[in-house]
């Protein structure tokens, strides 16, 4: 029996509740008691929906067992039984929840954040949990709208069975030569049981757990975390390199010359298969993405879809359209072909390794063949939060009036003659995101003057290119 008595409310730090996910400075803006109250408030709105009983793991942060411990004790306060599934990747949560009878899961993770930093990631039944979801834990939490009863804990192993999942994504006779940084993240475990079943000779560095990472920051989007990777592929003669970030959803890759590719880029190859066993197939990616890998998609028959960018927001789409495959430029990569379409870095790259062992082109040569274009990286800069879509707004008005080629499902990203540039608001932070591609250097110089002038029309000081 559930006693429905209100419990003392408590109140987040406004900072951590963001769009997709829960996160925050630990002992700053994020506590042990926000970890209970978030515990708590999910549980109020799963049993709504008619559930009981949620999986929970957390990554290798110092600070992830005792907010875990913290999480558990709230959810099961509040009358929910928690399978505890222990330490792994994000992605291992998410196949938790599609696999373990539950309905729901959360996973205690500061992502690809320094070290300092944790948070959550929460699923309800299968479908992501985010936006107006997670504002209303908040909601739920002042008002101390909190269920209670005594629910069940225990433990629940289910790294052996993930791996043994993963290794379903693979076929192929070629040996490989693969070099891997999990960045002493969360992946390593899971990744050295994977090596030791996949053919070929790998190469594994950065491959125990540590919070503290103390090898560089787990985020292959920086191309500086990925000069340690960089350097072992040239010199132990690799086919290729593949890191992770802290909690294993989003994937960078390396070429046998040392070469980045970013998740726009050996998008192709995955598509390329997705495509040779469905003509015609929907590719999703977001607006961040290369024009490059648009136009390849189309190149080889598929039907290439831009959309909004944002892990939870690319799941949706994928689910609503029946799409395959989908990724973003930041290296998330969404498998529905053969599996349950959420990013998982560790599959996506057995399905890579797999292409590669059936005799498909390297990832240098498919490096090489790609069209040349010139990019800005991912340009961040300070804007209020009372501004930031507002001017994106005034932009599109301006652009609009203008009579130019415009998408704006996220933002604006317009088209000329010399390629495209991209100006959209930050759903998780006070800030302003930019990005411009052109076919050669003064094209692109051509973008950034176009993007500066908008920008200085809406009072804003437009960032150093």
């Amino acid at each position: 029996m559930r006693d429905q008595g209100k419990a003392a409310g408590h109140r987040f730090d406004p900072t951590i509740l963001r769009e997709y996910d829960i996160r925050g400075v630990v002992g700053e803006t994020l506590s042990e008691a926000d970890a209970h109250a978030i515990g708590g408030s999910f549980a109020r709105v799963l049993i709504e929906a008619g559930g009981r009983r949620v999986a929970v793991g957390r990554d290798g942060r110092l600070s992830s067992p005792a907010l875990e411990a913290a999480l558990v004790e709230g959810l099961s306060g509040a009358g929910v039984d928690v399978l505890r599934i222990g330490l792994g990747p994000t992605p291992m949560l998410y196949y938790a929840a599609h696999t373990l009878p539950v309905d729901g899961g959360l996973m205690v993770t500061g992502s690809h954040n320094p070290a300092n930093y944790n948070g959550f990631k929460l699923v309800l039944g299968k479908r992501p949990f985010f936006g107006a979801d997670i504002g209303r834990l908040g909601k739920i939490a002042a008002a101390g709208d909190i269920p209670r009863g005594a629910g069940k804990v225990e433990e629940r192993a289910v790294l052996d069975a993930y791996v043994a999942r993963l290794l379903e994504g693979f076929s192929g006779a070629k040996p490989l030569t693969v070099a891997w940084d999990p960045g002493n993240g969360a992946t390593a475990e899971v990744l050295k049981k994977l090596a030791e079943r996949l053919p070929g000779r790998h190469l594994l560095i950065n491959d125990t757990i540590d919070g503290r990472f103390p090898a560089h920051h787990p985020d292959p989007t920086e191309p500086e975390n990925l000069v340690q990777l960089q350097q072992a592929v040239t010199s132990e003669g690799c086919d290729l390199g593949i890191a992770f970030d802290g909690d294993g959803d989003r994937i960078g890759v390396v070429d046998a010359k040392g070469r980045i590719l970013w998740g726009d880029q050996f998008m192709v190859m995955l598509a390329g298969e997705i495509i040779a066993k469905q003509p015609g197939a929907t590719i999703i990616a977001d607006v961040k993405a290369s024009q490059v890998l648009f136009d390849e998609i189309a190149r080889m028959g598929g039907t290439p879809l831009m959309w909004r960018t944002g892990h939870s927001l690319i799941k949706s789409k994928m689910a609503e359209l029946g799409a395959p495959l989908a990724g973003e430029m930041s290296g998330h990569i969404f498998y529905a072909d053969g599996y349950y379409g959420y990013d998982d870095a560790l599959y996506a790259a057995v399905r890579l390794l797999g292409i590669l062992a059936r005799g498909g082109e390297s990832v240098a040569a498919l490096r090489d063949r790609l069209p040349a274009v010139v990019n800005t990286p991912e340009l961040r800069f300070p804007c209020a939060e009372s501004r930031k879509f507002a001017v994106v707004e005034e932009v599109r008005q301006r652009l609009a009036e203008a009579k130019a080629e415009v998408s704006d499902i996220d933002g604006v990203r317009v088209r000329t003659a010399d390629g495209w540039w991209l100006l959209r608001a930050s759903n998780t932070q006070d800030v302003l995101v930019a990005r411009a591609e052109a076919k050669d250097e003064a094209g692109l110089a051509r973008l950034k003057t176009l993007l500066a002038e908008q920008l200085r029309a809406s009072d804003i000081t437009p960032p150093r290119f």
